[in-house]
């Protein structure tokens, strides 16, 4: 972990209490468990874009916001728009395993579904001209 995911945790911690709310009071409205919310306040662990989406609305973020601050998305409005269609749109099995990879192979493998979904895109185009 770098000092940087730690600093992450921190501000998701510091905006749970700000709500009034325990870990276990998370736990319940976001499906996370508190144990594993607990590793990502205390930066032991980094949390996967899957973990991020349900944390978001019950710590108040839009998903983007919490998405773009982990450093899953730039700030640049096309990657906003495409990342997360990418999430919502994969496999179950794919993202349960993505989320459990090192955040660094997270952003990678997006990244590659990004390009392939427009390379496809692209062919297909080319296929109708």
């Amino acid at each position: 972990m770098t000092m940087a995911d730690n600093e992450f945790g921190k501000t998701l911690k510091q905006r749970r209490l700000s709500l009034e709310l325990t870990l276990r009071e998370l736990a319940a409205k976001s499906g996370v468990s508190s144990s594993g919310l607990g590793r990502v306040e205390r930066g032991d662990r980094f949390p996967s874009g899957h973990i991020l989406r349900k944390i978001a609305k019950p710590l108040g973020f839009a998903e983007i916001e919490l998405l773009t601050r982990a450093g899953y998305l730039s700030d640049s409005s096309s990657e906003t728009v495409e990342e997360p269609r990418i999430y919502r749109q994969l496999d179950p099995y794919v993202a349960k395993v993505l989320s459990e990879e090192p955040v660094h192979v997270q952003r990678t493998m997006v990244t590659l579904f990004i390009m392939l979904k427009q390379a496809i895109a692209e062919n297909l185009l080319r296929k109708q001209d």
